[in-house]
């Protein structure tokens, strides 16, 4: 029996380049992708989605929209890592870890949907607490992240690794229209019935995030602490291989968050500060926009489907 095909559509960004050298030594599967004269050949791209056995999707929202419609093989599956389909209902969530079942769902899934960078991030923290009744669906939450300039694609690293790199910016804010396209995948992802504020950055290094979720004690369940809310997250990721949450002990230690601490790794790393005496909590997540942000997350979810096939 031959191998599985998987088919890269659109391995020159950022995110297609990791997942490609990742897979590209395997054994255990065949890769396939077009060669630089057929790229953006719509019948030569067609028959691959249509001849392999699952596709990812490396593409622009409306291109990857597109490249599923072509497909008329429905032995075909599917992982797309752009947006398009995120909040789509006929779409299986690609966060592994974000409740006990999604794992075996994205495995037996015909249409799995990538995870976006800082969503990974903000509903790792947050649809344990919610589920479990320690935030309220409502609060009114702000949500803060910075990352590498990676995250803007091959434009950021043109911008900061091309001719014009000395110009290049030390931090930008932007999404100042409080309209990004990740902020719907959180809500509904994280179980939100409110939309959260969300205000991205990108910083003058490469690859990496953090991101920070501030909330007031006041405005959670009665008797609520900081210490209830990291248990929570402790017992929802017990047996997560690729989340880590820090002890309540390590972070009273800490006096700061490197965004770029676990580039190179697919691991999401969680924490829990407090200020007892503000009644004050600050939820934060560590991890790599092209590892468990981007490329590592869909490998991941390979790895599932094949398992699964």
């Amino acid at each position: 029996m031959a191998s599985p095909l998987v088919f890269i559509d659109g391995d020159q960004g950022t995110t297609g380049l990791q997942i490609h050298q990742r897979l590209r030594e395997r054994s255990d599967l065949r890769l396939f992708t077009l060669s630089p004269e057929h790229r953006k050949d719509p019948q030569r791209r067609a028959e691959a989605i249509n001849h392999c056995d699952i596709a990812i999707l490396c593409l622009p929202d409306q291109a990857a929209r597109d490249a599923v419609a072509t497909i008329e093989n429905s032995a075909v599956r599917v992982i797309d890592a752009s947006s398009a389909h995120r909040t789509h209902p006929d779409w299986t969530y690609g966060f592994a870890e974000m409740n006990p079942q999604q794992a075996q769902r994205i495995a037996a899934a015909r249409r799995v949907s990538n995870p976006g960078c800082y969503p990974t991030g903000a509903i790792g923290l947050l649809r344990p607490l919610l589920e479990a009744g320690l935030v309220p669906r409502d609060y009114p939450l702000n949500i803060h992240a910075v990352s590498g300039y990676s995250g803007k694609g091959r434009v950021g690293v043109q911008e900061h690794e091309g001719a014009g790199a000395a110009q290049a910016s030390a931090f930008q804010v932007y999404g100042l229209g409080l309209a990004h396209k990740h902020i719907p995948e959180i809500q509904q992802q994280s179980g939100l019935t409110e939309r959260p504020m969300f205000v991205p950055a990108y910083g003058a290094f490469r690859q990496g995030i953090v991101l920070t979720i501030p909330l007031q004690t006041r405005l959670l369940a009665p008797g609520v602490s900081a210490v209830q809310l990291h248990g929570c997250l402790m017992q929802h990721y017990a047996d997560a291989h690729h989340v880590q949450v820090m002890s309540m002990q390590e972070s009273k230690e800490m006096t700061s968050l490197d965004p770029q601490a676990l580039n190179g790794t697919d691991d999401l790393r969680l924490s829990v500060f407090e200020n007892d005496e503000t009644g004050q909590v600050l939820l934060a997540a560590v991890f790599d926009n092209l590892g468990k942000g981007a490329a590592g997350a869909a490998v991941q979810n390979l790895d599932l489907m094949l398992a699964g096939a």
